[in-house]
Parts: structure tokens; sequence; C-alpha cells
């Protein structure tokens, strides 16, 4: 089934991620063909199909969402296998860095881990295939592109998944307000590192937190008892390759 994603920046990182299957893209009539420069280059490049409508038909498309001028429509996303984000690490040079995404629901806070899973360099992202949003046009367009160059797997048992990567040795962490979470800048977190981020309501599961190997906190000096699942994963995440000295 097609989907269409749009935005400027969205529909370029996905046409230079180049994993999609391209059907055609769709400009604007009335469209600044200067701000769409790039990413008529990069259709062009790919040889796919453009077509031309009236801004209206775009509104439809996008469902009254601010399209830019700019749809393309697209096969499903293409997920990744469970060890591909395993031999990617590998193939850096670089112990592995994921995130695992216990039931995050919300699109926006789902992209926006994604895209800084993929700006700190990280080697993929697992979700249960059960309880959590798939990779949605809204994912892709709070990732702001950033999913379509992320290895996603759909891991099943998100319990079973843990136990599968830390038979690859994979350290899993998960994100608690628990009182026995130790705070995240007193672990190493140079290892093999898989950080769980938990439902937005919930937090992590049970099961899940007891497959963790540890389970670390946020300090807060304020009145307010947690952070957004997007903003306590994306500070762990930073400080986790802050760990590995930035690498790039």
């Amino acid at each position: 089934m097609a989907e269409f994603l749009y935005r400027r920046n969205v529909v370029l990182e996905a046409l230079r991620a180049g994993r999609r299957d391209f059907k055609r893209l769709i400009i604007a009539s009335d469209a600044n063909r200067d701000s769409l420069r790039d990413v008529l280059a990069e259709a062009q490049r790919r040889k796919i199909k453009i077509d031309q409508r009236l801004t209206k038909e775009l509104n439809t498309i996008s469902h009254g969402e601010n399209h830019q001028g700019v749809v393309l429509e697209v096969g499903p996303y293409p997920y990744a296998e469970f060890d591909e984000p395993l031999a990617r690490a590998h193939s850096a040079g670089e112990p592995p860095l994921l995130l695992l995404l216990d039931q995050v629901q919300d699109p926006a806070n789902v992209g926006r881990l994604l895209r800084t899973a993929e700006a700190c360099g990280a080697h993929g992202v697992y979700m249960p295939e059960k309880g959590s949003g798939e990779i949605t046009p809204a994912v892709v367009t709070a990732s702001m592109g950033a999913s379509e160059h992320m290895l996603v797997v759909r891991a099943g048992n998100m319990a079973r998944a843990i136990e599968m990567l830390k038979q690859q040795d994979v350290w899993i962490a998960g994100l608690d307000l628990s009182p026995e979470a130790q705070q995240f800048d007193q672990v190493d977190l140079r290892r093999s590192l898989g950080i769980v981020v938990g439902n937005e309501g919930a937090g992590i599961r049970r099961l899940v937190r007891e497959k963790c190997d540890m389970l670390l906190r946020l300090p807060m000096r304020g009145h307010v008892q947690s952070l957004n699942a997007a903003i306590a994963g994306s500070i762990v995440l930073y400080a986790a390759w802050q760990a590995r000295g930035f690498r790039s």
C-alpha cells in the first residue's frame, strides 16, 4: 500500500536514503521551484516520475498538514532484520548503541526519538510488534526524515528481544523512576548498550524492567516528577554519545 511523505526536508531525506520504493513526486503548481531545487535534483537523479498538481490536491493528500508544496508517494517503510543494527555497529568498529522503545505510542515521541538516535549515531532501534506505533508518515514527519536513514526492527516480544541482545553482549539500561535506578551520569555508557524508553504513561513494563541489566534515572530538582519520554530518551542518547567521545 502506498504512503505519502510531505515537507521538503522529509522528502529530501527519504530520497537521499534511497530505501523506499519511490512511485512519484508531486509538486504543487504554485510551488517555489527554487526552494525545491535539491528535492527535484535528487528525484531526477533517481529517475522518479514528477507530477504537478493543484495545491488543494496536496492539501487533501496531507490531510491539511503543511506540505510545503511537495509530496512523495512511496511504498511501505522498510523495517530491518534483527541483526542488522549489530552488523552496522560491527562494520563501523563501534560498540553497539541501540534504542529500544517499549510501547512508546505517540507518533511525535517516536519521531523525535528516531531523530535523536540518528543524530547520535545510534546503530538501530527496536520496537515490539504489539502496543507500539508503526513508522507512519506522521512519525517520519516528526523525525524530519531521520527515520529514513535509521534501521528500525519490529522485534516481536520486547522481553525476548532483550534476551537475544544480551546474548550478543549488549547491556540493557532501562529509564525508570524507581528508587533502585542509578543516576545516568554515574554509569559507564561507553559499553555495548541498549537504552529502553517506556510508554508515555506507564513507563517500562514489569517484565521488560526485570530483563534490564540496570535502571537509569535523570536527576531533577524542580517540582515536576518526570520528563517527556522523548526528552528523557534523547538526554541519555546524547550522554552515551558523549561517553564515546562524540565520535563521528
